[in-house]
């Protein structure tokens, strides 16, 4: 192993760096998958953006936005459902019950043939 390294060190470098990278997203993806399978249609809750609820039911966030005429978030800083309540002046009780009903439409869209 010393003599390949002392060959080819930019070589040795390349592969451990790929190993690395590897390992790094495959334990992503594994991190990920373990957890949305624990985390399918949580009700939904004020700390949650509209991002998460659409990953959790398994339908598109954007949708859910246009649909319950929800602003679309910022690049990168997404809303939560608390802080939309708080920009609109209403409880979040009612984004989360306009967001619920929304949620209860696309599904049963999605069962009809």
């Amino acid at each position: 192993m010393k003599a390949l390294l002392r060959r080819h060190p930019l070589l040795v470098l390349a592969f451990v760096l790929a190993s690395l990278g590897a390992t790094f997203f495959a334990g992503r993806i594994v991190w990920n998958a373990i957890y949305w399978a624990q985390h399918r249609q949580e009700p939904v809750q004020p700390w949650m953006t509209v991002g998460y609820v659409g990953r959790s039911w398994g339908l598109p966030p954007r949708e859910i936005d246009a649909r319950a005429g929800l602003p679309l978030p910022e690049k990168g800083h997404p809303l939560t459902l608390q802080q939309i309540a708080d920009q609109r002046g209403v409880p979040v009780a009612e984004i989360i019950a306009l967001v619920e009903a929304t949620v209860a439409q696309m599904q049963a869209e999605q069962a009809q043939p």
